[in-house]
């Protein structure tokens, strides 16, 4: 089971890896189990400062959790809450990840595998990728808390649209309506992918990480900083990193971060 989803390291860049292409890296439980392991390991890491999200190869992203499963494990609304709350909370750790988060999309990222899209900062989706929730094709709902955060990046109209009617959009109209950033093709992506990560990796990551936090909680409803997050940033004129910064810019030369 650890195959299918694995973290590769390349100095302050990880990539978390779906590796099951023969089911187009859809998730079983198992790997919902396995993700909020390897999010914890994560966390946990203060040698990364951008995390990759992608498959392993060209074949998907992910085409979400693996109905072959559900009538075992996903039926009736016991099962399903305890299967919900493992899934939802695997993901959650991807969302609230302190670090800077970059979902790599080749060619599908359907249901659960747009919602893993969706709790990364940034999203790349390749020429030809298609991307949707299906739940109204096997008569379910989707849950509030991926909803909300579809809404907030395409608003209620196209959430409507997409959640009704269960349709599949291009990587090119999923960029018009803001669920996409940025489009590139197949054998470009990869390269605009790391030189973006690469741009972050290159700043502070004091900055970035209290960034992150700021704009959450912008996110979570927040109208005025609270002590945590005024700690967060009065925190950050006493680091390393501000030294470093004001040392380079009175130098006329790049800051070297930590």
């Amino acid at each position: 089971m650890s195959n299918e989803l694995y973290i590769k390291r390349d100095g302050a860049i990880a990539t978390l890896i779906f590796n099951r292409p023969e089911k187009k890296n859809s998730f079983n439980l198992a790997m919902y189990h396995h993700l909020s392991t390897l999010m914890d390991e994560l966390e946990q890491d203060s040698s990364i400062k951008v995390l990759i999200v992608r498959g392993v190869d060209e074949t998907a992203f992910s085409a979400g959790a693996d109905i072959s499963e559900f009538l075992e494990v996903r039926f009736h609304a016991e099962k399903a809450k305890e299967y919900n709350d493992i899934a939802l909370g695997a993901i959650e750790k991807l969302y609230r990840f302190s670090k800077p988060t970059i979902a790599l999309i080749r060619k599908l990222a359907i249901g659960g595998g747009l919602e893993f899209a969706n709790s990364c900062d940034f999203r790349f989706a390749s020429t030809g990728s298609k991307l949707g929730i299906t739940a109204a094709n096997v008569g379910i709902i989707y849950n509030l808390t991926s909803t909300k955060r579809l809404y907030n990046l395409i608003g209620p109209s196209k959430t409507k649209e997409l959640l009704y009617t269960a349709k599949l959009i291009s990587a090119e109209e999923g960029r018009d309506i803001g669920l996409i950033d940025y489009v590139y093709a197949g054998d470009e992506i990869e390269k605009a992918c790391l030189d973006f990560a690469t741009k972050i990796i290159e700043k502070s990551s004091v900055s970035n990480i209290g960034i992150k936090q700021v704009i959450q909680a912008i996110v979570d409803g927040a109208n005025e900083e609270d002590e945590q997050i005024r700690n967060v940033i009065l925190d950050s004129f006493s680091s390393d990193d501000y030294q470093e910064g004001i040392q380079a810019f009175l130098e006329k030369r790049k800051p070297n971060f930590s």
